[in-house]
């Protein structure tokens, strides 16, 4: 187990809780590894290694290999969106004393599990007149932190009869941003002072304008994110496990990112995939649906020696093997009887295979060929990488998909491996230490494929 890995790792997720910060950590790794912007780049040869980003949200690196592109990619690929809040275009509002900020909901998550936590606001304002302003409160010692409050016990019994997917609406996930003190009046006499005294709201609005530089109109033109405040943290007495936001699925981008940039080159060119917008169907200019990968490997070929041809990039896609870099989910023995245990995947038992995905009749399921699935046994059996063969829970039971039927659809080889998570799509999940390496180790291994 590499502590380094694991230290790097942890600090990754503290400065990446948003789509974009984790790609600004990836151009900044890429580049002191040697890659360049491949729009800076005219020509191409073996061992260069560039990278493309889309919309500051998407980004794909590549190392070139020393075979024609035509007879396929080494593909590992992975999404950095994470289930959150996202702050609403016209989002500011005060109600009896209190200021709040209007959210909606991203992703999968458990409505219940966001209350009274501190959470922490990331993104970026874009102003009129073009500026970009970075948006980061609640992650420093020194800043405040946000909330959504909940009812008390006392006057919750009409709550408490509610289903989970009832008792918190959406709508009522509303950050805390401040408060006014109410003033006290005599009856039947007005406040004089009350006409001249600054709402809740106005003193938040002049706070955000003195310390951040936008105003209240800017929030239309804003990408904010609420997540959990606070870093990742070891969990358990023997710090095997790894307790954080975001990990689904920023464990196996990661790990795929870090294996690529470590990668050197070889025969075959490899390509590290990073995307946006899996939790929500992966639509969108950043997400694997749309065609931001093929124009990309468009971009490479186009300048490569043989120069650009429709069908170079149709064979390059069509021949290439790719391990779906994303996250299962993990044995729970406090609710066993949702998994098939024979078919499940556990902490510490190293990176998982899933042959197919989808829900019950397999349904929206990438489904691999059991050639690939024998090629890559051997290969990491040969390097002595831990793996393991699972499926998410019993068949009926749910299920869940990832971007491989996506990749899928031009003809690759495309498998789902990752790690194992527990609390997926919980503010905080878990993972272990030793699947986190395995899986670095399966990605570093894959890459050698020839």
């Amino acid at each position: 187990m590499s502590e380094n890995l694991i230290e790097d790792y942890k600090k990754f997720l503290d400065n990446g809780k948003t789509e974009r910060e984790c790609v600004a950590q990836l151009i900044s790794w890429a580049e002191k590894s040697g890659f360049k912007d491949i729009y800076k780049t005219e020509s191409l040869k073996a061992g260069d290694k560039v990278y493309v980003q889309k919309m500051n949200k998407a980004i794909a690196l590549f190392v070139i290999g020393s075979d024609d592109i035509a007879n396929g990619m080494n593909i590992l690929g992975a999404h950095i969106d994470s289930p959150r809040l996202d702050v609403k275009q016209n989002p500011l509002y005060e109600k009896d004393f209190l200021v709040y900020l209007n959210t909606h909901y991203y992703g999968g998550i458990k409505k219940y599990q966001w209350v009274t936590l501190p959470l922490a606001i990331h993104g970026v304002v874009c102003k009129k007149d073009g500026t970009t302003i970075n948006i980061n409160i609640g992650e420093s010692e020194n800043d405040p932190v946000f909330v959504i409050s909940d009812i008390l016990p006392h006057l919750a019994q009409k709550q408490m009869k509610e289903t989970a997917s009832e008792f918190i609406p959406g709508e009522s996930l509303d950050l805390i941003l401040g408060s006014e003190i109410p003033s006290k009046k005599e009856e039947g006499k007005a406040d004089k002072k009350d006409s001249d005294k600054e709402t809740a709201k106005s003193v938040i609005l002049k706070l955000i304008k003195e310390k951040y530089g936008f105003e209240e109109a800017d929030f239309g033109s804003a990408e904010l994110e609420i997540v959990p405040a606070g870093k990742a943290r070891d969990l358990g007495l023997d710090r095997s496990l790894v307790l954080a936001y975001g990990q689904d699925d920023r464990s196996c981008a990661y790990t795929s990112a870090r294996a690529l940039i470590e990668n050197n080159g070889g025969k075959r060119t490899n390509v590290c995939i990073c995307v946006d917008k899996e939790e929500i169907g992966s639509v969108g200019a950043t997400g694997m649906e749309s065609h931001f990968f093929e124009n990309a490997v468009a971009e490479v070929i186009a300048r490569l020696p043989q120069g650009y041809s429709e069908l170079t990039v149709r064979r390059a896609l069509a021949n290439s093997d790719m391990l779906s870099s994303d996250v299962n989910a993990a044995y729970d023995p406090q609710n066993a009887d949702l998994f098939d245990r024979d078919n499940a995947s556990f902490l510490g038992g190293g990176i998982v295979f899933n042959k197919y995905t989808g829900s019950r009749g397999k349904s929206g399921a990438s489904d691999a060929n059991p050639e690939f699935i024998a090629r890559l046994r051997n290969l990491l059996d040969n390097n002595n990488v831990k793996y393991q063969l699972a499926e998410l829970g019993k068949v009926d039971q749910g299920g869940g998909g990832t971007i491989a039927y996506l990749a899928a659809k031009y003809g690759m080889n495309v498998l789902d491996a990752g790690v194992s998570v527990l609390s997926m799509h919980a503010p905080w999940e878990i993972t272990s230490r030793e699947d986190l390496t395995q899986a670095f180790n399966a990605y570093k291994a894959f890459l050698t494929l020839a």
